[in-house]
């Protein structure tokens, strides 16, 4: 990744990419690299206007005079912040996707679906999440940042990383480890696993049943020697580690309502009907209050 590669994001003026434009200005700052505001349109988007029940200019012009004023904003208020504006045409999501392949990361607003509950994504939001092969993030349009990227919510907040402890990704575990440096904040890592779904053991006998009895055993790979590396990495990083029984996308949501980020990994998925997030991810993505990134691996 070339140190100029930008923080990219999606705007078309609606107040969720308001809110996220201002997340990726203060994520760009912190990372000492460039921003790109883009704004992908289609040929004919009236009716895409009309059916999404929001103001989205009909003529290209329209969309170059939101990103002019929005970029004047982020200047004004970040004057070191090197930043470039594009209209893009064509399908939205593969516009983003193709604006993003050298980026460091891309970041979409969303509707909020109400305070208790989390991200509402149109297809463009889902077929870029499923698709992306860079991290992209979702922010909430109710989330406490201004279109400046000034945080107005509780200060030094923690990151939330949910860890596949039978199948864990570096990617997953660099990316939070990093944003928790870059903020000065702790690291919480979620380590959720659940012995009801090892069938079998070593000698061939059923899987446990007794729920006492499950909440004594342990996982297969001890979280202390998952982190060992990544805490000599990153010793100025404050790690707290917590093991959990059960399903994974619980126990994240309520680890991270108080969150800054939540980070959750996704496994390549190949489909009939073309790339999917996992089940994990899906039911983050529908509770999860802070901005959640989704980093993709293999």
């Amino acid at each position: 990744m070339s140190p100029m590669s930008p923080v990219l994001v999606g705007f078309d003026g609606r107040p969720e990419s308001v809110t996220a434009a201002g997340w990726a200005a203060r994520e760009a700052l912190m990372r000492g690299a460039p921003l790109r505001l883009v704004h992908a349109w289609e040929q004919s988007p009236r009716l895409y206007a009309t059916l999404a029940g929001a103001a989205v200019p009909q003529h290209p012009y329209g969309s170059a005079r939101l990103l002019a004023d929005m970029e004047a904003l982020l200047i004004r208020r970040h004057p070191g912040l090197q930043i470039a504006a594009d209209r893009v045409a064509g399908d939205p999501a593969t516009a983003l996707l193709t604006a993003a392949a050298d980026a460091r990361m891309l970041v979409l607003g969303s509707r909020g679906l109400g305070r208790a509950a989390g991200f509402l994504l149109g297809s463009v939001g889902r077929s870029v999440v499923a698709r992306a092969e860079r991290p992209v993030v979702l922010v909430r349009a109710d989330t406490t940042l201004d279109a400046a990227g000034a945080d107005h919510g509780a200060s030094a907040r923690d990151v939330v990383v949910g860890v596949d402890l039978d199948q864990p990704d570096d990617s997953v575990l660099l990316f939070a480890f990093e944003a928790a440096a870059r903020r000065g904040a702790g690291l919480r890592v979620v380590h959720s696993w659940d012995p009801a779904v090892e069938n079998t053991s070593a000698a061939g006998l059923p899987g446990v049943d007794d729920p006492a009895e499950r909440r004594t055993m342990t996982p297969r790979q001890p979280p202390a020697d998952l982190l060992r590396p990544w805490r000599d990495k990153f010793p100025d990083v404050s790690v707290t580690e917590q093991t959990v029984v059960g399903q994974a996308a619980s126990h994240l949501v309520d680890a991270s309502r108080d969150a800054e980020l939540l980070v959750v990994g996704r496994a390549s998925r190949h489909a009939p009907i073309g790339p999917q997030t996992g089940p994990v991810t899906r039911a983050v993505l529908h509770h999860a209050v802070p901005p959640v990134a989704v980093i993709p691996h293999d």
